[in-house]
C-alpha cells in the first residue's frame, strides 16, 4: 500500500499536498510566535523558553520541540523529493517542446520550483543563524530576542529573510489551492473561495513575517 502510494503520480501529489498543509500549519504558528517580539524581550524570550519546556512533566526538556523538528524535517524532505520526482516525470512524459505555446500561467505557478529551492536554502541559513548560531557572530544562547535584533540589524540578514518570505508567500498562494485540488476539496463552486483563501493566507503570512525585520530596521523594535 505504502509502496504503491509512493510510486504513483497521484500518491506523490497527495504526499505533497498533505506535507504542504502540515508546513502551512507550522508557518501560521511560527508567525504568531514571531509577533510576540512586539511585546518586548520578556514576552519573546519567555515564549522561546516555553517551546523547550512544552509537554513537561510528561515529556523531558526539549522532547516535544524535537518531535516537532523531526516531523517538520520529514515533511520538508517528503515534499521536496516528491516535487523533484514529479518534475522529472513531467519532463520525461513530454521530451519534445510544445509546438503551440501553453497558456501563460500565474507568476506564483511559474516560480514554484525556484521558490522551493530558495526556501530550502533559507531553512538551512535560518537554522544556522538563529538556532545554532553558527553563522551568527554575536549569537547569545538563551537570548533569542537580542539574536533577532542582531540579525535584522545587518543588511544581508534583512535581504535574505525578506527574499525568502516573498518566495514563501508565492509558494503558499499557489500551493494551498493546488493542495485543495489534489485532495478533492476544490470544485467549480468552491474554486473562488479557495483562491481567495489562498491569497489571504499568503498575504497575512508575508506581512506577518516581514513586519519583524521592518520593525527592527525602523527602530519600532530595539
Amino acid at each position: 500500500m505504502t509502496r504503491t502510494l509512493w510510486g504513483s503520480t497521484v500518491g506523490k501529489k497527495t504526499i505533497m499536498a498533505v506535507t504542504g498543509l502540515v508546513m502551512l500549519g507550522y508557518l501560521v504558528a511560527h508567525m504568531v510566535g514571531n509577533l510576540k517580539i512586539f511585546f518586548g524581550p520578556g514576552e519573546f524570550d519567555g515564549y522561546a523558553h516555553w517551546l523547550r519546556t512544552m509537554g513537561e512533566p510528561v515529556l523531558h526538556y526539549e522532547w516535544a520541540l524535537w518531535i516537532v523538528r523531526v516531523g517538520l524535517v520529514a515533511a520538508v524532505v517528503l515534499h521536496g523529493v516528491s516535487a523533484y520526482q514529479l518534475s522529472r516525470r513531467d519532463i520525461k512524459a513530454r521530451p519534445a517542446k510544445y509546438v503551440h505555446k501553453k497558456p501563460r500561467a500565474s507568476y506564483a505557478t511559474r516560480t514554484m520550483r525556484w521558490g522551493g529551492i530558495i526556501l530550502a536554502l533559507f531553512i538551512v541559513w535560518h537554522i544556522l543563524d538563529l538556532t545554532t548560531g553558527t553563522v551568527h557572530t554575536s549569537f547569545e544562547v538563551g537570548h533569542p530576542y537580542q539574536n533577532v535584533i542582531d540579525t535584522f540589524s545587518t543588511w544581508y540578514g534583512n535581504v535574505i529573510y525578506i527574499v525568502a518570505v516573498l518566495a514563501m508567500g508565492l509558494h503558499v498562494q499557489h500551493g494551498f489551492w493546488s493542495a485543495a485540488q489534489t485532495l478533492g476539496v476544490g470544485n467549480a463552486t468552491r474554486d473562488r473561495i479557495l483562491k481567495t483563501l489562498a491569497n489571504l493566507l499568503a498575504a497575512v503570512l508575508t506581512v506577518g513575517f516581514i513586519s519583524v525585520p521592518v520593525a527592527v530596521m525602523t527602530g519600532v523594535v530595539s
